[in-house]
């Protein structure tokens, strides 16, 4: 019975429920940091498409992240850092569609790639993959466009919920992010020199929301869109309400030191996991309301499956969020953690919580609280959602 259970979840003909308990404090557990990280090494490079849209994938035993140097627009020849990444002698060969050929030496703290390009190129996105789908190494991406390409003849129109009968079902056509402007109303957050934590936040958050809704792909619901106070509990509702694909929670840091700055990124803990087991122990009427029968040992089985592919998504998402943020402004030295904060804890929602800087720290309040340099923060982070459903880590 328990194997037949096992598997009628993995083929998702059953779904476990977003538990939410009456929980009130964010930051109830410790944060666990990871160590920090090793040089990564280059396996090989590998291409893909033609002279129209080009991928290039760079194989890694470890997690890094690229800083571009040169586009290529003046002389077509790419060039990118890849810091606290290692190579023994020069790598390089020749590439394909856009690319005509490619290196990686060393450079100063790390490695460099440099791509000869065959024509006008710009780099649409880039973007770090996790271990999964049978493969066993991270994957630096780097997806490149010709500035010059013919357009494609328009695809038909895309059918809308207008076009639909009346009873018909409705056809999910934009992936829901839910973005949670931490704190509000009566709890302000921390204080920089300034300004307040919640008003950081909410200002990311409207930013965010505004650049994600430009690329016609996303629909995205705030937590709250004033200053007003949500209960922690509500803010995961909100996102269980809206069905969300994915669930990014903006916070600003704070510490007694005001030499410390930079971002980081949080996602569920171990400890933080089994609370939703404690959770279901005080109010189940959730898991009784959606799954027939009401076996508990059921709904365990079912809640752990969910819950343990949840994670790895939040992870994966972590790392693009990470690489690409990091390119923009300093992270801290460990700048992955886990923690079982109340607003990561929906078992089938993948969840972050972005702490986007020190608001103690007067380098990092100006990053958060000027216009020109918050918005190259929300875009990396945009780009970071586009990669994660572009990369087919989406939630099932």
């Amino acid at each position: 019975m328990r194997k037949l259970l096992i598997s009628l979840a993995r083929m998702g003909w059953v779904r476990a429920v977003l538990i939410i308990g009456g929980l009130t404090t964010a930051g109830v557990a410790v944060a666990t940091a990871q160590g920090p990280a090793a040089p990564a090494g280059v396996q090989k490079v590998r291409f893909g498409g033609d002279r129209t849209e080009t991928r290039v994938v760079i194989d890694l035993d470890r997690a890094a992240a690229g800083k571009l140097i040169a586009d290529g627009m003046d002389d077509q020849r790419l060039v990118m850092a890849l810091p606290n990444v290692t190579v023994s002698g020069d790598l390089q060969g020749a590439g394909q569609g856009l690319v005509k050929r490619w290196l990686i030496d060393e450079a100063a703290g790390g490695a460099r790639l440099r791509l000869d390009l065959a024509g006008k190129a710009e780099v649409r996105r880039r973007f770090l993959l996790p271990p999964g789908d049978g493969a066993t190494a991270y994957r630096y991406v780097i997806d490149l466009k010709a500035v010059d390409a013919v357009p494609m003849v328009p695809a038909a129109p895309r059918l809308t919920l207008a076009t639909l009968p009346v009873k018909a079902p409705p056809l999910r056509l934009k992936k829901v992010i839910v973005i949670d402007a931490g704190h509000g109303g009566k709890d302000p957050g921390s204080l920089g020199a300034n300004v307040y934590e919640k008003d950081v936040t909410l200002a990311a958050a409207k930013a965010l929301k505004e650049r994600l809704e430009r690329t016609g792909r996303f629909q995205v619901v705030l937590t709250r869109e004033t200053d007003t106070f949500i209960p922690l509990e509500s803010r995961v509702q909100i996102a269980r309400r809206a069905d969300a694909d994915l669930f990014i929670s903006l916070h600003a840091d704070s510490g007694p030191d005001t030499g410390t700055r930079g971002a980081s990124v949080y996602t569920l803990s171990e400890k933080g996991a089994d609370r939703v087991g404690r959770v279901l122990e005080k109010d189940d009427w959730l898991m009784k309301a959606n799954l027939p029968g009401r076996d508990r040992a059921v709904s365990q089985i079912l809640l752990d499956l969910s819950q343990r592919a949840t994670k790895n998504r939040s992870a994966a998402f972590a790392q693009l969020l990470l690489a690409n943020v990091g390119e923009e402004t300093t992270l801290l030295r460990r700048s992955h953690r886990d923690a079982g904060f109340i607003v990561l804890l929906a078992p089938d929602v993948p969840a972050v919580l972005l702490e986007m800087g020190f608001i103690t720290n007067v380098d990092d309040e100006a990053f958060l609280t000027t216009k020109a340099s918050r918005a190259r923060l929300v875009n990396a982070v945009s780009d970071s959602i586009e990669a994660y459903f572009s990369a087919g880590l989406r939630k099932s």
